[in-house]
C-alpha cells in the first residue's frame, strides 16, 4: 500500500459569496494578513472579481479615497470583507441567488504582478 498523507492546510484559495460578505478561506486570506483596507473591483466581461490589500502606510497617506476602501476582517482561519452593494452586483452579473443564506464558492488566484487576489467567477467549486 502506498499512502498519501494529507495535509491540515488547504492548498486552494476559496472565496465564498453569501448575500452580504465575501469569505476567504485560510490559503485566500493569507495575502491579507497585514492589510489595512482592501480595494474591491470588479471585471464585467471577464466576470472575475479582484482584492487588493491596502497597506497602513497607504491609508495614512491617503493614496486610496475613502470611498474606495473596504474594511476586511482578518481571523485566524479566514478573512472577510462585506459589502452588501457589491455582493448585490456581482450575484446580479453570474445570475445566482444569495437569498435565504444560499451561499457559492469560488477558486481564487494570487496574481503576483498585480498584488492581487482573483476570485474567478467562471469557475465554481461544486
Amino acid at each position: 500500500m502506498s499512502f498519501v498523507w494529507t495535509s491540515k492546510k488547504p492548498k486552494d484559495g476559496i472565496a465564498t459569496l453569501y448575500e452580504s460578505n465575501i469569505t476567504l478561506n485560510k490559503a485566500a486570506s493569507s495575502h491579507f494578513e497585514s492589510a489595512y483596507n482592501v480595494l474591491l473591483g470588479l471585471d464585467l466581461d471577464s466576470k472575475m472579481v479582484a482584492v487588493k490589500p491596502i497597506s497602513k502606510e497607504e491609508f495614512d497617506i491617503g493614496a486610496i479615497p475613502q470611498e474606495k476602501r473596504h474594511k476586511i476582517t482578518v481571523k485566524a482561519s479566514y478573512a472577510r470583507v462585506s459589502n452588501k452593494k457589491f455582493i448585490k452586483e456581482v450575484a446580479s452579473l453570474i445570475d445566482i441567488d444569495l437569498s435565504n443564506n444560499n451561499s457559492f464558492k469560488f477558486k481564487t488566484k494570487w496574481s503576483s504582478e498585480e498584488s492581487l487576489l482573483i476570485i474567478d467567477l467562471n469557475k465554481p467549486e461544486v
